[in-house]
C-alpha cells in the first residue's frame, strides 16, 4: 500500500490516508488500497474497532476530478463500483468505524465519513457536498444520507448551495459527534472507540449496528440507479467543462436554467 496506511494499536486498527501536503483525492487505486485495509482489519480476530483518519491536515477532496474528467461512461462505472464496494465494507463490518476529520472533508470524502459509524472532527474541518458547483451530482451517499441526518431543507440548501460546514455547525446539525483541537482529533477518536469496545457485547454491537444501517438501506435503495446516472453525467460535455476550470481555477460564469414543461 502506498496511499493507504494501516496501523495496530493495541485491539484499534487505524486506516490512514497518506496525504501530507494536499488533500486526498479518491482515485480508483486509493479505493481499491482503502478497500485492502479495510478487509484486512475486518478479518483481524485482534482487532474490535477501526480509525479512519489522515496524516495530512486535511483528510480528502473526494473524487479525483483528473481521472474522471478523462474517463468515459463505463470508466465511470468502475470508479462508482469501487467506491461503492468500500462505502459496503464500512458500513458492513461487525466493528465499529470512527472517523477521526481535520480540514477539508467534502463530496466523496464527506460521505465516506458519513457512512462511519462515529465521527470526531477537529476545529479546522469543512464539511459538505459541493459537488454541484462542478456539475457533478453527490449521488454517492450525499443526496440520499444528508436527508435522513439532517433534516430535507437543511439537506437541500446544502446540496443545492454547495456550501460548507464548519465543525462546529456539522456538530449542531448532528454530522459530527465530537470537535476537539486539531491536535486531539487522533486521541478522541480512539477514546471514542474504546469507549464502545469496552462497554459493549460484541454480539450486540453488530445486532444495534445492522438494525441501525436498515435505515440508511432504505435511503439508498435507488444506488444503482444513482451510480449508472452519475456515471452518465461524468460523460457529458458540462461536467468536463465545469470540472476543467475548477482545476485551472477558472470561474465557471451562471448558467441559464432550463424548464422541462412539455408544449
Amino acid at each position: 500500500m502506498n496511499q493507504v496506511k494501516l496501523e495496530k494499536r493495541g485491539c484499534v486498527a487505524w486506516v490512514k490516508i497518506a496525504y501530507r501536503d494536499r488533500p486526498c483525492l479518491l482515485n480508483t487505486s486509493i479505493l481499491s488500497e482503502l478497500c485492502e485495509a479495510f478487509v484486512e482489519a475486518d478479518r483481524d480476530c485482534e482487532v474490535s474497532a477501526v480509525i479512519l483518519t489522515s496524516e495530512g491536515k486535511d483528510f480528502c477532496a473526494g473524487a479525483d476530478l483528473n481521472e474522471l474528467v478523462r474517463g468515459d461512461f463505463e470508466a465511470g462505472l468502475r470508479w462508482q463500483s469501487a467506491y461503492r464496494r468500500l462505502v459496503e465494507l464500512i458500513r458492513e463490518t461487525g466493528k465499529p468505524v470512527i472517523a477521526g476529520v481535520k480540514g477539508v472533508c467534502v463530496a466523496a470524502g464527506h460521505e465516506l465519513v458519513m457512512m462511519c459509524d462515529l465521527v470526531v472532527a477537529g476545529k479546522s474541518a469543512k464539511l459538505g457536498q459541493p459537488e454541484i458547483s462542478v456539475g457533478s451530482t453527490a449521488l454517492g451517499g450525499g443526496v440520499q444520507l444528508l436527508p435522513l441526518i439532517i433534516g430535507e431543507k437543511r439537506a437541500r440548501e446544502l446540496l443545492l448551495t454547495a456550501k460548507l460546514l464548519t465543525a462546529q455547525e456539522a456538530y449542531e446539525l448532528g454530522l459530527v459527534n465530537r470537535v476537539v483541537e486539531d491536535g486531539e482529533v487522533e486521541k478522541e477518536a480512539e477514546k471514542l472507540a474504546l469507549e464502545v469496545v469496552e462497554r459493549a457485547s460484541p454480539q450486540a454491537f453488530r445486532v444495534v449496528k445492522s438494525s441501525l444501517k436498515f435505515w440508511t438501506d432504505l435511503a439508498m435503495l435507488n444506488w444503482q440507479l444513482a451510480r449508472d446516472v452519475t456515471a452518465m453525467v461524468w460523460a457529458t460535455e458540462e461536467f468536463k467543462q465545469r470540472s476543467k476550470n475548477f482545476l485551472e481555477k477558472k470561474k465557471t460564469p451562471p448558467q441559464k436554467f432550463t424548464g422541462i414543461t412539455p408544449k
